[in-house]
């Protein structure tokens, strides 16, 4: 399966055809939008206008959800883009590996957004064309019952935090892209900075956005430090030559630590 560019994935309505180049220009991937985005009246408009977009787009910089597998306009979407094989597709409230495996031979990323979903994330990421994993949020909470705020201290309360977890461990045990929720306000950018260094840390490989300056927020909390960086050249410096688990000023060198070295080094460039 291709890796999915991150960290920046950018949402844009497949009904503004306009800004779709804009959008795949401001971020490392654009995911066109024919589900949430898109309201019930404007969902053949929006579909003829991904299909006449996508050739102007990168194929391996574009995602495009559809809508929900048993809707109305799922078939649909999936016929129209039949013509764009290696174009990866967002299947919105994923909860079985079944659908998933529908869509091939497209790459597919199994948005994980009911709790049904979040319990089924193992099993969904062993399909054959699954690409990656994302949880949101949002519809979630709304089917958890739950109620809409941050946890004390900011950042997630603990069933979404579970969901999170949960979504990261499957996608990473499957050997596909782990891409984290969205935050719908797009004004609070410390929220977003916390949210993402929080992604970045847990070992999330991307982070969705809704608007284009978000972006940027989300690459500087992905991107290793000059200080991180430095220790990995020094790390990886000090262990040419070495046939074992080493010292290198007060910590213990072995191969797990070289490996998380290598991996701030190939995030960084």
């Amino acid at each position: 399966m291709p890796a999915l560019r991150g960290p920046a994935l950018l949402f844009c309505p497949g009904d503004r055809p306009d800004r779709f180049g804009k959008a795949a220009a401001a971020a490392d991937t654009v995911i066109l939008d024919l589900e949430d985005a898109v309201g019930a009246d404007a969902k053949d408009a929006a579909r003829d206008a991904v299909v006449r977009g996508l050739p102007e787009l990168d194929p391996g910089a574009v995602v495009v959800r559809v809508n929900a597998a048993g809707t109305r306009w799922h078939a649909a979407d999936v016929e129209a883009l039949a013509g764009f094989a290696d174009v990866v597709l967002m299947l919105p409230m994923a909860e079985r590996p079944e659908d998933i495996a529908a869509l091939a031979p497209h790459p597919v990323v199994a948005l994980c957004e009911t709790a049904r979903g979040v319990l089924a994330a193992e099993l969904i990421a062993t399909a054959a064309n699954c690409a990656g994993l994302m949880w949101g949020s949002e519809d979630l909470l709304a089917d958890l019952g739950g109620r809409p705020g941050r946890a004390p201290g900011g950042g997630y309360p603990p069933t979404l935090e579970a969901a999170r977890t949960g979504i990261l461990y499957a996608a990473r045990a499957a050997g596909v892209t782990p891409v984290d929720t969205v935050l719908v306000d797009i004004d609070d950018l410390d929220a977003l900075t916390a949210d993402s260094s929080a992604a970045a840390a847990a070992g999330y490989a991307a982070k969705a956005c809704i608007h284009p300056k978000q972006v940027a927020v989300v690459r500087g909390a992905f991107r290793p430090t000059a200080q991180q960086v430095d220790w990995a050249r020094q790390v990886l410096t000090a262990a040419e030559g070495q046939a074992g688990v080493f010292r290198h000023g007060s910590r213990m060198i072995d191969a797990p630590v070289l490996a998380h070295a290598r991996e701030l080094l190939r995030q960084a460039e």
